[in-house]
């Protein structure tokens, strides 16, 4: 069997108050937070009331039947004999022994007579009793599920507003599907422990009390029998309790494996599909479902050792009554009656013991389920508004990079060093290098989606650590390389930043990113479904309505990460056109792979392992810079290779029909 891992032990370690805090979401619904518990009490005192009732309607039937034998007998019994025999009855009837015969005779025929009566009286009271606790049952369990759905809302509204504000290297270090189980089913856990199991074992102390409370004042001496079960079901009870929480962490923890692994299978469906990884991503699904199940038996084997113990001790008790309530009934110090009350009531203890095992099981997966949840909403944000920042004014678009050193999570060697530049207003920066170099990290800084680990970032004098989050970003529009869409309508996607815009709006900057023309080609136009991720869509199309939605903000600082990429050289040229016309008057910075579409650029850096190594105009930068010149050439041959293959086909084919 497999041992857990090092994350997993980790995340079975000592665990924060996460199920109390949990509970603090049911003070937010204020009095109907009490229902649930009001209701519960209610339904428990009716059925506490229940034994009374059958004790009632046995000592009638018996006093009933006892009396109908005795008044037979009366007559028979010979004038001479009487004076010996009625101080036996009467001490045998536990009445008083100076009774006459005409007393007993009377006493006799009153409990024949009230018998009836008082059989239908329990039999009523039954009834009503079960009446009002089928009632109360069904409303303790309705407010109970809506207040733990209400608490789930709560719970997954702030797990996902949190998640959203988190900063991106939280994201870098966690993966998608641990969080999406987190916000799943670690929050499911926890509303079915505040929705039943709390309920529950707090049901289950009131039923326990109140039970001990009534046989202790029915009979003591037989109570106290019954005693040390509770004790040694209690001990069992802690002691799994302590062993099971570690356990439930890890199936968590496993589950969360496994899902990220599903998670990372749907969406890469298609990659896997084109290199026909499908049994490999099979086996090693495999292997995180059998991790999973590994730990689920190994919790399951402590539980179907727990139980069987309990009932153990639980009939062990009930024996024990069974033997000294006996014993009673003979003394006659105990009637049928008061020994079957006892023993219903003695059911009403052992039940509540019973339901601990249970209680316990979700109490240990809700505890292990809040940690987690709470893991996420007390992570610190890298990138926050700190104390007073304050609204970044409308920028002219004047950014400089003063001496800045970047690295991931404060540790290795740095992405970015000692980088300086300036990028006056309306100034359009093309940013060059190979894979790794720091292009992309340098325009991650500037929506501060990092902070500087050194040196410092300045938009028109104002350091984006001592303004406002919202008002920085809202005044960048960004094209990522990765072109992310929604699901929605296309115009829905291109609004995305600017839900208020008019139609009007969204097709001016459709128009701009040269998208207008094909999205008129679908039968509903701007109101054409995106499916999934933009699946329905080509990789051309997805990247110009990302350009649109972020032409529609109308931004004095455009980043364009590769964003001609995924477009032929028509569409290509089209696009190009029209941002050059959009990044007039705008500081834009260019990521691209081709230099032909930033050669026109204000200034161009050319970076190498995280180190401006060269900057200047293309003109420039031919005669001053080995590397740009090598890059350029080295495009001037594959462009024309390129060609070459594109235009061999053409010759291919003309060639049969000149012969």
């Amino acid at each position: 069997m497999e041992r857990p891992n090092k994350r997993e032990r980790r995340a079975a370690g000592p665990r924060n108050n996460g199920l109390r805090r949990s509970l603090q979401y049911l003070t937010h619904l204020k009095f109907n937070m009490f229902w649930p518990y009001i209701f519960m009490v209610i339904a428990t005192l009716a059925q506490l009331a229940v034994p009374r009732m059958v004790r009632n309607i046995l000592d009638a039937v018996t006093n009933g039947y006892l009396a109908q034998q005795v008044l037979t007998a009366l007559p028979k019994i010979p004038s001479a004999v009487v004076g010996q025999v009625l101080p036996r009855l009467l001490e045998a009837l536990d009445l008083p022994a100076t009774w006459s015969l005409d007393q007993l005779t009377a006493e006799m025929t009153s409990r024949q007579d009230t018998a009836p009566n008082l059989l239908i009286t329990a039999l009523v009271a039954i009834l009503v009793f079960a009446v009002v606790r089928g009632i109360f049952a069904f409303l303790q369990a309705y407010w109970a599920e809506r207040n733990s759905q209400s608490v789930a809302f709560e719970m997954r509204n702030d797990l996902f507003a949190k998640i959203q504000r988190l900063s991106f290297s939280y994201h870098d270090r966690n993966q998608t599907g641990q969080l999406m189980i987190r916000a799943t089913d670690d929050v499911e856990k926890v509303r079915l422990f505040i929705g039943q199991g709390l309920l529950q074992l707090l049901s289950a102390l009131v039923l326990l009390s109140g039970t001990l409370i009534i046989i202790f004042s029915t009979n003591a001496r037989l109570a106290w029998v019954a005693m040390p079960i509770l004790p040694i079901a209690l001990v069992l009870f802690i002691f799994f309790g302590i062993i099971s929480a570690p356990l439930f962490a890890q199936v968590q923890a496993r589950l969360s494996t496994l899902n990220t692994i599903l998670q990372e299978n749907l969406a890469g469906i298609r990659v896997i599909k084109a290199f026909t990884r499908e049994p490999e991503e099979e086996v090693k699904f495999g292997r995180a479902n059998n991790a999973v199940v590994d730990q689920q038996i190994r919790v399951a084997r402590i539980f179907t050792f727990l139980f069987p113990l309990v009932f153990l001790v639980a009939n062990l008790g009930q024996a024990s009554i069974l033997y000294f309530g006996g014993r009673q009934i003979i003394a006659g110090t105990l009637t049928i009656g008061e020994w079957q009350e006892f023993s219903l009531y003695l059911v009403y203890i052992f039940l509540p013991v019973a339901q601990f095992g249970f209680i316990i099981t979700q109490l240990g997966q809700a505890s292990a389920s809040a940690t987690r949840v709470f893991e996420i909403l007390d992570a610190k944000s890298d990138v926050t508004d700190k104390p007073g920042a304050q609204p970044l004014p409308p920028v002219t678009g004047r950014v400089e990079f003063a001496d800045v050193t970047f690295r991931y999570f404060n540790s290795g060697a740095p992405v970015l060093s000692h980088v300086s530049f300036v990028a006056e207003p309306g100034q359009t920066i093309a940013l060059l290098g190979a894979t790794g170099s720091g292009k992309t990290t340098i325009i991650n800084l500037l929506p501060r989606f990092y902070d500087p680990t050194e040196g410092r970032l300045l938009i028109d004098g104002h350091d984006p650590r001592d303004v406002t989050l919202d008002s920085l970003r809202s005044q960048i529009g960004i094209v990522l390389q990765e072109t992310t869409l929604f699901t929605g309508t296309i115009r829905d996607n291109i609004a995305f930043g600017k839900p208020d815009a008019t139609l009007d709006e969204v097709i001016a900057a459709a128009q701009a990113a040269a998208a207008h023309d094909f999205i008129q080609s679908f039968p509903q136009g701007y109101d054409t479904p995106v499916g999934e991720r933009g699946a329905t869509l080509s990789g051309g199309q997805k990247q110009r309505l990302a350009i649109a939605r972020a032409l529609l903000l109308d931004p004095r600082l455009l980043i364009l990460d590769d964003s001609t990429s995924s477009v032929d050289l028509a569409t290509e040229a089209k696009i190009q056109a029209a941002l050059d016309r959009l990044m007039k008057g705008r500081t834009s910075f260019v990521i691209a792979q081709r230099i032909s579409t930033v050669m026109a650029a204000d200034q161009i850096l050319v970076l190498d392992k995280g180190t401006v190594v060269a900057r200047g105009r293309h003109a420039d930068l031919m005669e001053d810079s080995p590397i740009y010149a090598e890059i350029y050439r080295s495009q001037l041959v594959s462009d024309a290779a390129a060609e070459t293959a594109l235009a061999e086909p053409a010759h291919a084919e003309a060639a049969p029909a000149a012969a």
